[in-house]
This record gives C-alpha cells, structure tokens and sequence, in this order.
C-alpha cells in the first residue's frame, strides 16, 4: 500500500515517517541519533587538550585565570603551533562547557578558563592529587583500551572476550607484556585510589580493631597506605601480581607481596578488595573469596569497595554510570561485570560469607562488609 504523498519508503514499502508519532518526535530522535553518532569527539577533544596542558596552563596561573589564545599557544611545547586549530578546538570544548570564555576584557580577544568539570583534569603537581582523574582519562581513551569496544558485535555473534579479540592477549598478560601499558593503568588506578579512598575514610569505620590488614589486588600500594596512615595500629599487607608491586614505591607500615590471589591470599585479621571483583566472572570471584575465607580467622570479615548497581537509580554523581562501568567491564575483562546486591549476596553465601551489610560512601562504589558467620 502506497503512504501519503511526500511520506519516504524503504525498499520493501514500509513507511519509515510512521515511525514516529509527531514531526516533534521524529526531530528529537534525529538530533539523539546525531549525538550518539558523534559521541566520541567529545572524549577524543578533552583528550587532545589534557595532552597538550591546556588545563595546566590555565591553572598555573590561578584556577580563577583567563588566558587569550595566543597566551596558550605560547605555552604549548612547540616553536609553531596551529593556532587555528587550536581555536577550533577549543570553541568546541567551550560549547561543551569544559572550558569557560571570557569576553569581558575586549570584544576582539576571548580569554579562556577552567570550568568545574575541566579542574578535574588538571594534572597532579598543579591542583590536589585528589582533584584530577587525568590518569583515567588518558588510560580509558587509549588506542589499547578503545580497541575492545570495536568488538562488541563479534562478542554478541559469536562470544569471547573484547579485549583479547583487539589485542591478542587477556588484559592481565597483556599489561604484564607491556611496561607501558602496566604503567599508564597503574597511574589510572592509583588516580582512582585517590578520590575513593578520602571517600571511604571519612564515613567508613570499620577498619577500628584491626591489627593487619590485606589488600587483595592493591596495585602500587597507594590505597593500604593511606588506610595505615589514618590506622597505624595496621600492619598492611599490599598484595598484587610480581610485575605489579615490582614497582612498588615503600610506604611506612606496608609489606609489598607478589602472589596469585587465586592459589593464594597472605593471612590477617581481615582482607581489603577494592574494584577487584568486578573485573571477574562469578566463578572465579568464587575462587578468591573462598582463598579470602582460609587467610582471616572466624571472627575476621572481607571488606569489599564495589559497585552495588541499581539500574532504577535517578540520582547521584553520574545516574547510570554504574552501568557505564557495567559496559567497561565488558570490554576490558574476562567475564567481569557490575553486580545488584541480590547478586552480590549470592556470590559471597558461596564464596564462604552468608552474612554482609553494604555500607553508602559518597562515591560511585559502596562498602560490602561480609562475615564467614
């Protein structure tokens, strides 16, 4: 049957503008579609600035400043910058609210400044440590980690792991295999580590009483660290793979070890995992709790920092970046993923831990107490 006149058919006659219920509707989905279409420039452009220290300029000169653009390129590293292009770049960014423009001093001359969103991309040296996720960014919009997600489709068809069908290798062997890499995704975590870790201490106490603590995966030792700090009483444990805390810094009150946390955890009153779990597929989360229950006597407990996912969940820092991170497991790990709490309370009743609270922390991630009785 033919449509109204002017109305546009696919080529077995279905009419494509009843699709939609209203010229309205038909609009606002074309400028969805056009926005998905493009998501990544916004990404690849706020990468291309925190490359260049555009943010760091900027915040050299007080985080309130304002600098014109031939102030910045100025500043870049290079004799003969693209101008231009970096005022293309930049009226983007300023479009996208990462970067603020400033008129007010001349009509002829805009002078840019950092926003909210751009003062966390300051690097580490400039603003506070727990004040800057560039490491994450650098690490998430690399060509090593932005390959996996090209592979979604073949993962839906035919199975198997994103990330070992871009590159080859489990991201584990694979970071091992690559000191570069092993590097800029220690520097991500340890960035991750800095902003969780103040969350988790300033509302968590149930480190009160311990008298060692393990952290199970603990990278580089920056989170057992800072726990022993605020704990002195602690004797921690850092424990991660060999090539891991072989580039361990010392911390006063840490004991760098090298283990396989599958075959393995090192014994203490109580053991640390924080975004450990969701990078493992249920059975092998399994395995390192039940290694958990043989390294911490009756009375000890498994503290856990993870994603507790509510996909109903309106509110928050980010709605939905639980299942953002969801999908960043699925393409960086071997069967990793964000858990409900009903999930959660079946994974660790088999693990050895039938009884846990989840504890809130003004973060992403909440607190998982779980006890062997």
């Amino acid at each position: 049957m033919d449509g109204p006149a002017g109305d546009k058919l696919s080529n077995n006659g279905e009419n494509y503008d009843g699709m939609f219920e209203s010229e309205e509707e038909k609009l606002a989905g074309q400028a969805e579609a056009w926005k998905y279409t493009f998501a990544f420039v916004e990404s690849l452009a706020v990468k291309s600035v925190v490359l260049l220290g555009i943010p760091d300029i900027i915040a050299h000169h007080g985080h309130r400043a304002t600098l014109s653009l031939s102030q910045i390129a100025a500043e870049l590293p290079s004799e003969k910058p693209d101008v231009n292009c970096l005022f293309r770049i930049l009226r983007f960014l300023v479009a996208k609210n990462f970067f603020r423009a400033d008129t007010s001093e001349g009509a002829n001359e805009v002078r840019y400044g950092l926003t909210p969103a751009s003062k966390w991309l300051v690097k580490d040296g400039v603003a506070a440590p727990s004040l800057s996720i560039t490491a994450l960014l650098l690490m998430q919009n690399d060509v090593t980690m932005m390959a996996p997600w090209h592979h979604f489709n073949d993962c839906v068809l035919d199975g198997g792991v994103a990330f070992e069908k871009a590159n080859g290798l489990h991201v584990w062997d694979y970071a091992a295999a690559h000191p570069d890499y092993n590097g800029l995704f220690n520097q991500a975590m340890a960035c991750n580590t800095n902003f969780v870790i103040k969350a988790l201490l300033s509302t968590y106490g149930g480190f009160q009483g311990l008298n060692s603590l393990v952290d199970v995966g603990g990278g580089i030792g920056i989170t057992i660290a800072e726990i022993v700090k605020a704990h002195p009483t602690i004797n921690g444990i850092n424990y991660d793979l060999p090539h891991v805390v072989a580039t361990a810094p010392r911390f006063p009150g840490v004991k760098h070890v090298g283990g396989d946390m599958f075959k393995k955890v090192p014994s203490a009153d109580a053991v640390f995992m924080k975004l450990i779990m969701h990078d493992w597929a249920d059975e092998d989360c399994v395995k390192i709790l039940k290694q958990c229950r043989k390294a911490i006597p009756d009375e000890g407990k498994v503290i856990i920092v993870d994603v507790v996912l509510n996909t109903q969940e309106k509110t928050g820092v980010v709605p939905s970046l639980g299942l953002v991170s969801d999908l960043v497991m699925l393409a960086h790990t071997s069967g990793g993923k964000e858990r409900s709490e009903e999930q959660w309370e079946n994974l660790l009743k088999e693990g050895g831990f039938p009884r846990f609270y989840v504890i809130a922390i003004p973060a992403l991630q909440s607190v998982i107490e779980a006890f062997p009785y």
